[in-house]
């Protein structure tokens, strides 16, 4: 009876191992570069991998060249396959011998060929009396490629119903978020979403790999550690010694930022800061929390980033893309960008990611620094790595190279011994003399793959068992070119800091962070003008007092500017805080006092904020969580990194009841309600204002009578300009203010500035100029470029 039971199980393992069905694998662009470093020797191991578990094989190498040269480009590419050192080499030979036998390369150019290549499929499964698992397409050809390709597949080349497609792609996924969102249209149109698989290898890598696992076996110890209150800060870092030669083309039209940045780096950053699913291996789970992760990031601005270019680069451009004598690129070789993340784990965590080329050496990491509250009594000499709470305690991805050599992970041994799986990971051996971030490598517990694999083979495999979570899909790829499409945008036309190079590259490149702004730490030396011994500088140049429309006039470059500008507002805050207890401060949004809120929230550690109000001059209507929305702005780049009571912070109420800035909800009437029982006298002790192209100040605007006499303190208007519909503080209750500050910045306004200093008394025509504090002062702050153009 047991033999019986013994037999049947052993049938049924048998049958089950034959019912996996034959897999069809084509590699679209068979004799290509990648293809030869890295996709034919990742194909080998996923057949080295899978040979002899039930399913069976067949290898097709496509490209357009014609059959006999394909062929003969394939063959060659095939001779350098090389298995594990643990495969003994009989076996290797042998499993070789097969793999060749079943890989053969077609041309696939015209809809012809791909029916040709369904139909030998479907032939070749039929005469072996298999039955068809599913296909796997692997484009690695350029993008513009994809839609040819894949309408073909997509008529002529599905598999029958009942098996499987997979259609793998690789990058780049678009060049900005509407290019990215058009692919994405169009691939849709072909394929459904669980087919496609998008590749970014860095996935593969096998440190990078490990980072929800790791996570996830060290729950018990991580839970209390990974979050704002213990992590001083995060580095995810891709440095590379070589140079963009050979690559201009590509690299003129897409840059550091799109290479790595907006990829590799930010995929690896949502591995760290994504909330842990409770079961990693629930592909669904985990790239909902990676989504979760991007729609937490804050929006970047221009000052997030710096930019660099090491000094030959335009040079290769010119000779590579035959360009002018003259030309400058301005595309950049090297970027270094500040990451925040809105949410309650993370707030206030900074994450720096830093990618380069023509850097001083090749490596890749993820460090995670944590914040070291401890002090010790004994000398240095005494401390020992497992106890001593004074030394630095980190975590570190160690992606490759560097000065390991290998991929690794590293955690501080005061910290924890982690628990990682024994059969795939081994505890590295000390290197006396081997220093890694500051600590040899005795102070860290070090963890080394058993058996090293290419980001392709782990890749490829993962293809195979349909796990999606090492793939980006649709959505998360929108979400990144979302979060990456401004601040490429606003970095257009700047210009890099160029650096020579390699080790000749000193501390030129190193830089700080203060709030969410990023520098460089060395101030560079540029001569502007040859065989000139000295030339002015922004900073030769002191602030200028002088009138206009008679009243007081401050004007400097910019940066003086604001920081005149908030010491002035500094010190209308404290001498109101003595006299009255309290300073009510109306500020204008949009972009100008950007750099002012910046300004005052990390220069300014004496302002009174718990005695401050805050009250908005004008707002849009959207809602309050809006990025057009005035109080986010005042929210991202003020509220969050100062400590004003909520009680105190009065955003205008235009969104009630479901609706924005209806008439019968009286928004306008609360806002001027809540103004009378909090301000005396309705007078603000300080009103920020702007000035328009137009002349319009607040959202008060020319040819619109409303808000510009009478007394309604507030107002619903109407902008020229989206959205069109706002609310605004009146010029009336503007002018009863004790101080009024109009902040006019940039070339733009040039003429306008002009123009109001001409004109008299007209607020119909030019708002800004019926701006006449009743007691109070008024006061303009201009830069030069609006001043003097």
């Amino acid at each position: 009876m047991l033999l019986a039971a013994m037999c049947l199980a052993l049938l049924g393992c048998l049958q089950a191992q034959e019912l996996k069905g034959h897999v069809s694998i084509i590699l679209l662009g068979a004799t290509g570069d990648l293809a030869k470093k890295y996709l034919w020797q990742g194909l080998f191991q996923l057949y080295l991998d899978e040979a002899g578990k039930g399913h069976s094989f067949s290898f097709h190498g496509a490209a357009l060249t014609a059959p006999q040269q394909g062929q003969k480009l394939m063959d060659k590419a095939l001779e350098s396959l090389s298995c594990p050192k643990d495969l003994v080499p009989s076996r290797c030979d042998e499993l070789k011998g097969q793999f060749l036998q079943l890989s053969q390369y077609r041309q696939l150019k015209t809809v012809e060929d791909y029916q040709t290549l369904n139909k030998d499929i479907e032939t070749q499964v039929q005469q072996d009396g298999l039955w068809e698992a599913g296909r796997i397409f692997y484009f690695s050809v350029p993008p513009f490629a994809y839609a040819d390709i894949a309408r073909n597949i997509n008529s002529s080349c599905r598999p029958h119903p009942g098996a499987w497609l997979r259609v793998v792609f690789e990058k780049p996924f678009g060049h900005d978020h509407l290019s990215a969102q058009q692919l994405a249209s169009e691939l849709g149109s072909f394929f459904q979403e669980e087919e496609m698989y998008r590749v970014d290898h860095y996935l593969g890598k096998q440190a990078v790999a490990q980072i929800l696992p790791f996570r996830d076996q060290n729950r018990k110890a991580l839970d209390g550690l990974w979050n704002r209150h213990h992590v001083e800060r995060v580095e995810i870092i891709l440095k590379e010694t070589i140079d963009a030669e050979g690559r201009a083309s590509f690299y003129e039209e897409y840059g550091v930022i799109r290479d790595t940045l907006q990829n590799h780096l930010t995929e690896i950053l949502t591995l760290v800061a994504m909330e842990l699913p409770l079961n990693i291996s629930s592909s669904a789970a985990v790239l909902q929390h990676k989504l979760q992760a991007f729609q937490a990031l804050r929006g970047l601005q221009k000052s997030s980033a710096i930019l660099g270019q090491y000094q030959a680069y335009s040079g290769q451009v010119r000779r590579e893309l035959q360009k002018p004598d003259g030309f400058q690129s301005l595309t950049p070789t090297f970027a270094g960008v500040l990451v925040h993340i809105d949410n309650l784990r993370w707030e206030g965590v900074p994450f720096i990611l830093m990618s380069g080329k023509a850097l001083d050496e090749r490596v890749g990491y993820v460090r995670i620094v944590f914040k070291n509250r401890a002090y010790c009594t004994q000398s240095e000499r005494h401390w020992v790595p497992e106890q001593s709470r004074c030394l630095p305690q980190q975590i570190i991805f160690y992606i490759g190279h560097g000065e390991l050599g290998h991929p690794a992970i590293l955690v501080s041994r005061n910290l924890f011994k982690p628990s990682l799986p024994t059969q795939s990971w081994e505890e590295v051996q000390d290197q006396p003399g081997l220093h890694l971030f500051g600590r040899p490598l005795s102070d860290y517990y070090a963890y080394r793959p058993v058996r090293e694999q290419d980001a392709y083979s782990t890749l490829l495999s993962h293809i195979f068992h349909c796990r999606k979570e090492s793939f980006i899909t649709t959505e998360n790829l929108l979400a990144s070119w979302v979060f990456w499409t401004p601040l490429l945008d606003s970095l257009a036309f700047e210009v890099p800091r160029p650096y020579p190079g390699g080790a000749e590259n000193g501390q030129l490149l190193d830089f700080e962070f203060s709030g969410g702004q990023l520098t460089f730490s060395q101030q560079q030396l540029e001569v502007l003008i040859p065989d000139l011994v000295s030339v002015p500088k922004p900073s030769d140049f002191q602030v200028l007092g002088a009138q206009y429309r008679q009243s007081p006039l401050i004007t400097a470059w910019p940066e003086e500017l604001i920081s005149k500008l908030a010491s002035d507002i500094e010190a209308a805050a404290v001498q109101a805080v003595r006299l009255f207890g309290k300073f009510h401060l109306a500020l204008s949004g949009g972009s100008s006092p950007i750099a002012l809120f910046q300004q005052l929230a990390t220069g300014h550690y004496s302002f009174p904020w718990a005695h401050t109000h805050l009250w908005l001059v004008d707002e849009r209507c959207v809602p309050l969580s809006d990025p057009d929305s005035n109080f986010q702005g005042l929210q991202a780049h003020l509220l969050q990194h100062v400590r004003v009571p909520y009680y105190n912070i009065h955003p205008m109420p235009v969104h009630l009841h479901q609706r924005l800035c209806a008439e019968e909800d009286q928004g306008a009437q609360t806002y001027a309600s809540e103004i009378s029982a909090l301000v005396a006298n309705s007078s603000f002790d300080l009103v920020l204002l702007g000035m328009g192209t137009d002349g319009h100040t607040a959202s008060l605007f020319p040819q619109s009578p409303t808000g510009l006499d009478g007394d309604q303190l507030v107002v619903l208007t109407e902008s020229p300009f989206r959205p069109h519909q706002r609310m605004s503080l009146s010029l009336p209750l503007i002018n009863r203010a004790k101080k009024v500050a109009v902040l006019v910045m940039g070339r733009t306004k040039r003429e306008i500035t002009t123009l109001v200093s001409r004109v008299g008394h007209e607020p119909k025509k030019w708002p800004i100029s019926g701006v006449v504090p009743l007691s109070g002062q008024l006061i303009w702050y201009m830069d030069y470029e609006a001043f003097l153009g």
